[in-house]
């Protein structure tokens, strides 16, 4: 079968390579692949940006297939069924945070961008009906980031006013669409008008380019401040939000992509009792209710575009531009 591995090559990071077919052991499953989708981790880890990489693995955290043989002690029923891959490792008994042993699928252990993937049956779910395969296969890791920030940590509800930073990232348009969704009012930030134009076009409440230098001020002249804000970025803007939240207001972040704040504004931050909560991923009773959330609502996340397998590496030249909005997902 083919498979997209990280070579350890820093000129060429990433080859295609024909593998043996998995053999499903005892309480798993064959699953062919139909569509997988990229994720800023494999971008990262091409990069050689990201801990614990080792050489030789099959990268790929989302995806969807077909379940096409049985390992000993599982329903012959999962014969056929079309499945959707948690790709969740090892979290462990707490549902509160990860267990030391946690990882993904896609580094350390093989991931999606393969043909075919053996997995724990407790590891696939049916695909929401309402779904293709390649939309299906843009969920898992962002969509479950996404519904443990909003839901979990920033307990957003109907009429809340929400902020969510950098909207052309994955894990934030699954944000929007959750928060929206349950009829909160949302707000966004972007560095490109055209990205947000397109959030607005969806029932954005209101958008504002990061870049201006006042972009906080301008928030909070359309706002009137927030209960919630779901970030990724963390840098110098990340002690503005603090100056704009409601009382009682949660800031919750699950990345850091514009590194440590340099200063927080602790003495508002306590006197108006506002929240930080770091978060990342979620647990399996979160992927549940996630995949049960999008079927019951008959929602459909962002994709970029979609393309053949064998054209994956066209997808992460553009992720490096930074150009796409949506997921970027291939079909096998």
């Amino acid at each position: 079968m083919k498979a997209l591995q990280l070579t350890g090559n820093k000129e060429n990071p990433l080859a295609f390579v024909e593998l043996p077919m998995p053999e499903p052991k005892a309480g798993e499953v064959l699953v062919q692949l139909k569509a997988s989708a990229l994720n800023r981790r494999d971008y990262w880890i091409r990069e050689g940006m990201y801990p614990g990489i080792r050489p030789n693995v099959t990268l790929g955290s989302d995806g969807c297939g077909t379940i096409v043989k049985l390992g000993e002690n599982v329903s012959e029923s999962l014969l056929n069924q079309e499945v959707v891959i948690n790709p969740n490792q090892n979290w462990g008994e707490n549902p509160i945070v990860q267990s030391d042993e946690y990882t993904m699928l896609g580094m350390p252990s093989n991931g999606t961008f393969a043909e075919y993937l053996a997995v724990p049956v407790d590891r696939v779910h049916p695909k929401p009906a309402h779904l293709t395969s390649e939309e299906a296969a843009a969920l898992p890791l962002g969509a479950l980031t996404a519904y443990r920030a909003v839901f979990t940590h920033a307990e957003v509800k109907e009429g809340d006013s929400v902020l969510i930073s950098g909207v052309g990232g994955g894990v934030a348009q699954f944000a929007f669409l959750f928060a929206q969704t349950i009829g909160a009012k949302v707000f966004v930030t972007s560095g490109s008008e055209e990205k947000s134009q397109k959030v607005l076009d969806t029932g954005a409440a209101g958008a504002v380019n990061y870049k201006s230098e006042d972009w906080d001020k301008q928030l909070k002249k359309i706002s009137g401040g927030f209960d919630a804000v779901i970030d990724s970025a963390g840098g110098d803007g990340f002690s503005k939000f603090v100056r704009i939240m409601n009382p009682a207001g949660r800031i919750v972040f699950y990345g850091a992509t514009r590194g440590v704040p340099p200063k927080l504004d602790v003495f508002t931050a306590f006197f108006r009792q506002v929240r930080f909560q770091g978060s990342t991923m979620g647990n399996d009773i979160e992927f549940e209710k996630m995949l049960q959330f999008i079927g019951d609502h008959k929602l459909k996340p962002f994709v970029d575009s979609v393309r053949p397998f064998d054209e994956i590496l066209d997808a992460f030249e553009i992720m490096a531009k930074n150009t796409q909005f949506g997921k970027l997902v291939v079909r096998f």
